[in-house]
C-alpha cells in the first residue's frame, strides 16, 4: 500500500516505519524537521515532505497525491495534558488535515487515541465504555475521533481509532518513567524517588506496539475503536522493581516522594480481546 505518515521520526514511528518497509508498504512522511528526518536509519528508504500540521495543507496535497491510508501519530505538546491548546489549536488543526485527506480520496484514516479518553474510570477498560474526558488532551482527542465519525456520515472511508495505553522501550521520552530509572541507575545515584507505586497501570513495549498498528493497518475491515495494550495490569513498584532486576542493578526506591497524579484514576487497564481476535484471525 502506499502509505502516509505523520509523526515517523517520534517514539512510536521511529519504530513503526521500519515495519512498514519490511511489509513492502511505500511510505511517505510528513515532518516538521528536515534534518531529524535525515538522521533516521531508513531515510533514503522513504519519501519525506517538509510540513506543520499548523499550516494550510492546500501547497502539499499535489505532493502528497492519493495514498491509501494515512497513519496519523502525531500531535505536539504532551506531557502537558492540561494546557488549552489541545483542543483550542491541535484539535482544529488535525480535523482540518485528516477532513483534507479524506476529501482527497484517502479511504483508511489510522489515528492514535489515548487511555486518557476513559477519564476516571477504574478496572478494565473495554472499547465499549463511553469516554469520559477529564482533561484537555483527553478531551481534544476524544472530540478528533467524534468529529471524524460524523465526516464518515458524510465521506465512505475506514477509521481505526488505536487507544494507546503505557508504552515504554528505546526512544522514550527522557521524562518518563522507566527513562528516569535508567538515567538514574546509569549515573550510579544511590536512590530513585517515585510515588508509592501501588497504581495498577498497562504497560506495552513500543515495538509491540507498531507490530499492532501494522496489523490494524493491514486489517482495513477492522473499523472503529479497538484498545492497543498488553491487557495485563502491574503495579508501577512491580514494573520498577522487575525493570531494576532486569538490568541487574540496585537502588534504594524512595516510595512516597511524588504524589499520586491528579489526571488518572488508581488501577485500569485495557481490554485486548479486540485485537487479540485480530490476531487470532490470521
Amino acid at each position: 500500500m502506499n502509505i502516509l505518515i505523520t509523526g515517523s521520526t517520534g517514539f512510536i514511528g521511529a519504530n513503526l516505519v521500519p515495519l512498514l518497509l519490511a511489509h513492502r508498504h511505500t511510505v511517505t512522511a510528513l515532518v516538521r524537521n528536515a534534518e531529524r528526518a535525515a538522521d533516521m536509519p531508513w531515510a533514503n528508504q522513504v519519501r519525506f515532505i517538509v510540513w506543520d500540521i499548523g499550516q494550510d495543507i492546500a501547497p502539499v496535497l499535489e505532493k502528497i497525491g492519493a495514498p491509501d491510508a494515512v497513519i496519523h501519530l502525531a500531535w505536539a505538546g504532551l506531557p502537558n495534558y492540561k494546557a488549552l491548546f489541545h483542543f483550542e489549536q491541535n484539535l482544529p488543526a488535525h480535523y482540518r488535515f485528516l477532513k483534507s485527506l479524506v476529501e482527497q480520496g484517502v479511504g483508511q484514516v489510522l489515528v492514535t487515541g489515548t487511555c486518557f479518553e476513559y477519564g476516571m474510570q477504574n478496572g478494565c477498560l473495554s472499547e465499549q465504555m463511553p469516554a469520559q474526558p477529564e482533561n484537555s488532551y483527553a478531551l481534544a482527542k476524544d472530540t478528533l475521533r467524534r468529529f471524524l465519525q460524523a465526516l464518515q456520515q458524510e465521506h465512505n472511508f475506514t477509521l481505526q481509532w488505536a487507544r494507546l495505553f503505557y508504552i515504554y522501550g528505546p526512544g522514550q521520552s527522557s521524562n518518563s518513567l522507566l527513562a528516569q530509572l535508567d538515567r538514574a541507575l546509569n549515573n550510579g545515584e544511590k536512590s530513585f524517588n517515585m510515588s508509592n507505586g501501588e497504581q495498577l497501570r498497562d504497560y506495552l513495549a513500543v515495538e509491540e506496539v507498531a507490530r499492532r498498528l501494522l496489523l490494524l493497518l493491514e486489517h482495513s475491515e477492522c473499523n472503529g475503536l479497538v484498545n492497543v495494550c498488553s491487557g495485563e495490569p502491574i503495579s508501577v513498584r512491580r514494573l520498577v522493581e522487575h525493570h531494576i532486576q532486569k538490568r541487574g542493578a540496585s537502588i534504594a526506591l524512595n516510595f512516597g516522594y511524588y504524589p499520586y497524579p491528579d489526571y488518572e484514576p488508581m488501577a485500569f487497564w485495557g481490554d485486548h480481546r479486540r485485537i487479540a481476535q485480530l490476531e487470532n484471525s490470521i
